[in-house]
């Protein structure tokens, strides 16, 4: 209770029990008025007639204590309040925005498209009216395609090369066509702000993919060319890389933001990746886990090694999770040991040609840069993971380019995400469970020594060296550590 309502409260009662006893004049109730279609007069003629009782003396106390007070009588709701930083902390994609919120709060259960607000109603008309105009638009353009494609090639001048390049523009402007008729639509709007637009079917709508997309550029693409500018993974893994689908890492549950250092303990089991492509169709993909930084004590330099690989996955925007742990695995044993179907639909797709490898470090080395590229095959052609597995399984980890990889094979990288490790209390541990050497090795910084001649004495030094001064010597000959 604030300063101002201890002070009023007592002035409140008192003038509640003398309204209330007062025999002279009739007792006058203060009311709140809410909001209503019907004539005022009628709802002041029915609370001023009429004798107030024991029951309208009471209504009398609540009613003066909320003008004076300023409070106000909430209904019970299931929308969640609370200021913005501890509705974050829900982490609910049921919230929705603060328009919707306030919406819900103020009309209880009233569908969303029936809100009953004039403007908002209008509104939905005239969009409505305009999306009709965009799927006669629609409509019109896939006859012209229709008709483009059964039309003889050699009637062009420039033969089947321009009308394949008219149909693919005609096909992307029916995709934005398709994006401008329900970019403006509420309900889309709140189906996508509550966490639903991300289902399985709606991500085939170009709508959902384009918020979608728009949603990533926001901040989670920013931050993921941040990292690959601020850890050099260009130019020191590719000469130039540009992502174009959203990958987000997951150890045991837990998200992991990009560049975060993460304990051996927790990297010791294969992660999963949370994947989403933003255009249409079936494509097949690659998952390669590199690291950058393996010291080299011999040539004083760092070399690469893979630490995982993952080939011929098929994947669509649809899709959303991919368990690398599950790629490659029985079928039989992932769906007997998981209750879910997709459990056992996520063993079956894909080919693993190279084994997770813990990542570790050694004590005293820098941290090592854990690269996750998302490679997308040309032409959707799949790879021959036994030869991947005879190329770098084994003693070919060591030494992988991924350069080199992308060149042989045709593969385009398009997603990105990455982790970094360092020497810590389980990595001794994590090494020997997996009989990795080099446990028991500690890189030092090297002492280095300085090219200079030594220094001359000069000034006080230089006057007082000889033997009358040999007191002093101790503090500028005989330091103990110091060779002149």
């Amino acid at each position: 209770m604030s300063k101002a309502q201890q002070v009023t409260r007592p002035l409140v009662r008192s003038l509640t029990q003398v309204a209330g006893t007062s025999t002279t004049c009739p007792a006058r109730v203060l009311a709140i008025r809410q909001f209503s279609s019907t004539l005022s007069r009628s709802d002041d003629a029915s609370l001023t007639t009429g004798t107030a009782g024991p029951a309208a003396s009471e209504a009398q106390k609540q009613a003066a204590e909320a003008v004076v007070l300023g409070s106000k009588t909430v209904a019970a709701t299931t929308i969640k309040q609370g200021t913005e930083e501890e509705l974050a902390k829900l982490l609910s994609p049921q919230l929705g925005s603060l328009r919707r919120r306030a919406a819900l709060a103020t009309t209880g259960n009233i569908p969303f498209e029936q809100l009953p607000y004039q403007a908002f109603q209008e509104a939905r008309k005239i969009l409505a009216k305009d999306r009709e105009e965009k799927v006669a638009k629609i409509v019109a353009e896939l006859e012209k395609i229709k008709k483009l494609e059964a039309t003889d090639p050699s009637t062009f001048r420039s033969g089947e090369a321009y009308k394949q390049k008219r149909l693919k523009s005609m096909r992307a402007y029916v995709e934005r066509l398709k994006i401008l008729a329900d970019i403006n639509d509420p309900m889309v709007k709140r189906r996508f702000e509550d966490g639903m637009g991300t289902a399985s079917g709606d991500m085939n709508k170009p709508i959902y993919r384009f918020l979608a997309r728009r949603k990533w550029c926001e901040m989670d693409r920013k931050i993921i060319m941040q990292r690959i500018t601020q850890f050099h993974i260009v130019p020191d893994l590719l000469p130039k890389f540009e992502p174009n689908m959203d990958v987000k890492l997951h150890f045991r549950r837990f998200k992991v933001p990009p560049g975060a250092i993460l304990n051996s303990r927790i990297t010791e089991t294969p992660p999963t990746l949370r994947m989403q492509v933003f255009d249409a169709g079936e494509r097949l993909i690659s998952i390669v886990v590199v690291d950058a930084d393996v010291p080299n004590p011999e040539t004083d330099a760092f070399n690469k090694r893979l630490h995982y690989l993952a080939t011929n996955i098929p994947w669509n925007p649809t899709l959303s999770s991919l368990p690398l742990s599950r790629i490659g695995a029985d079928p039989t044993a992932a769906s007997s040991s998981s209750s879910s179907a997709s459990s056992a639909a996520s063993a079956q797709q894909g080919a693993l040609a190279v084994p997770w490898l813990p990542p570790h470090s050694q004590k005293g080395a820098p941290y090592h840069r854990l690269a996750i590229f998302v490679l997308q095959h040309s032409n959707n052609a799949p790879l021959d993971p036994n030869k991947l597995r005879e190329l770098y399984d084994g003693a070919g980890r060591e030494g992988f380019s991924l350069k080199s990889f992308r060149d042989k094979f045709g593969v385009t990288p398009v997603g990105f995400t990455m982790f970094r490790t360092v020497w810590d209390e389980n990595t001794a541990d994590v090494m020997a469970r997996h009989g990795l050497p080099g446990a028991d090795i500690e890189f030092r910084q090297p002492r280095v020594r300085s090219l200079k001649p030594p220094r001359k004495p000069r000034g006080w030094e230089a006057k007082r060296q000889g033997p009358k001064y040999k007191h002093l010597w101790k503090y500028t000959k005989r330091i103990k550590g110091v060779k002149f």
